[in-house]
């Protein structure tokens, strides 16, 4: 028999069922109307979002390009500044161009040796004066002074030099700060065109991890404006210094020649004024050695004559001697005292008195004649001495024409070792020669 299989579920009442399909309907309906809702913010959100998007996208490539613009400004500032600082570096190192000056100063004090050298190869000359000629003159006093001169000219310079050796080395620290910074706007410039280039067809965009991250050592751009700034406003100052070095440079370097010149001028006036005064005196010299041998002359030729008169006087009072002795052998009463005999003894009184006066006359003659020689002597010593002088002080002249001349035209006029000269001198100035 067959019997009903039941299955063991829950059995729903219809009105539940009736309940379910409407409550799936109701559902359905609010379902699509939220729906429907989300679709229409949908398209507002996307239309506002795109919007939006390109707004943004044009707003930021504005701002890229400006940026690349404020970039290049202050690039092209900068290829001024570095321009104008490499003309400055130039002029202040090198010479031979006007206001190339660190080089000029050195060739100065280079050339301030010559005269250093002149002034003391003058001052050892002069040291082989001799005697009383050994004396501070104001040739000695004046190339002391040109030493001294000399020496404050090497110091101001060397000074100088320096302070634009320093200014130098500041300009380099400088020029490498601006061409750092110039090198990074040029990297910025190029890293921002090339991101004003990218667009959505790009290739080679992609999405990035965490781009919007602030990198380490990131700054403001009031610090990026101020650290440019600076940069701008250093170089400037430091050019600005060293323009008024490189004047201050070519000042010292005039004065320093102006005082070297006024200098050589006042000691070779001394110089020639002091040959001047040899000259003088030697000529005196001279004329008093040429009196004094004519008076020796003459002294020796009265000597001569008084002892002429000396050897006469003699015979004279040999012949009254004999004749008072050949008269004491008269006779007896004939050896009375008569007048002859008073005569010849008053004639040997005379004669010894005068005798003993021509001796004493003679004997001063002869001292006089020894103090003739003496200083005759002196004289010529000293004649010597001006002689010897005067080769010197021409000499150093000669040596000074070195400060005037330039070298590969100077000849020595003086012989240096010898202390001979290669020129025709003046009789006056032959005459020392001959002396030495």
């Amino acid at each position: 028999m067959a019997t009903l299989s039941v299955k063991p579920s829950p059995r729903f009442q219809l009105p539940d069922w009736h309940t379910n399909s409407c409550l799936l309907s109701t559902n359905a309906e609010r379902q699509r109307d939220a729906s429907h809702q989300i679709r229409q913010e949908a398209r507002v959100l996307c239309n506002e979002t795109n919007n939006q998007t390109i707004w943004d996208e044009h707003d930021n490539r504005t701002r890229l390009a400006e940026r690349i613009d404020s970039v290049n400004r202050w690039k092209e500032t900068l290829d001024k500044c570095l321009t104008d600082l490499d003309a400055e570096i130039d002029a202040l190192t090198q010479a031979g161009s006007q206001g190339r000056m660190k080089e000029s100063a050195e060739q100065n004090l280079q050339a301030k040796n010559l005269p250093l050298d002149v002034a003391i190869e003058c001052l050892t000359l002069r040291e082989s004066r001799r005697d009383i000629d050994v004396v501070k003159d104001p040739v000695e006093e004046e190339l002391h002074k040109e030493v001294e001169v000399i020496e404050a000219t090497k110091e101001a310079l060397q000074q100088k030099i320096s302070q634009a050796f320093e200014k130098l080395c500041l300009l380099q620290e400088v020029r490498q700060q601006l061409n750092s910074d110039h090198r990074g706007k040029m990297e910025a410039v190029d890293i921002d065109r090339g991101c004003f280039s990218l667009n959505l067809k790009s290739p080679n965009i992609s999405l990035k991890i965490n781009p919007t991250r602030v990198p380490n050592g990131s700054t403001t751009l009031q610090q990026w404006d101020d650290y440019s700034q600076f940069n701008k406003n250093r170089a400037e100052a430091e050019m600005k210094e060293s323009i008024e070095l490189r004047e201050a440079i070519a000042l010292t370097i005039a004065k320093t020649n102006n005082e070297l010149e006024a200098q050589r001028v006042a000691t070779e006036f001394a110089f020639r004024k002091r040959l001047w005064e040899m000259e003088k005196v030697y000529s005196e010299l001279k004329w008093q050695e040429k009196n004094t041998l004519e008076e020796i002359a003459e002294l020796q030729e009265d000597i001569r004559h008084l002892e002429e008169d000396l050897r006469r006087k003699l015979q004279n009072l040999k012949l009254c001697h004999t004749r008072l002795e050949t008269r004491t052998y008269r006779p007896n009463v004939e050896l009375c005292r008569d007048q002859a005999q008073y005569g010849l003894t008053e004639e040997v009184y005379q004669l010894e008195a005068t005798t003993a006066a021509l001796k004493q006359k003679l004997a001063q003659a002869q001292d006089a004649l020894d103090a003739l020689y003496q200083h005759l002597a002196r004289l010529q010593a000293d004649i010597a001495c001006k002689a010897n002088s005067m080769l010197l002080d021409t000499k150093c002249m000669d040596t000074r024409r070195k400060l005037t001349m330039p070298a590969e035209k100077f000849v020595p006029e003086v012989d240096t070792f010898t202390r001979t000269t290669n020129r025709t001198l003046s009789p006056l100035q032959t005459c020392p020669l001959e002396l030495t």
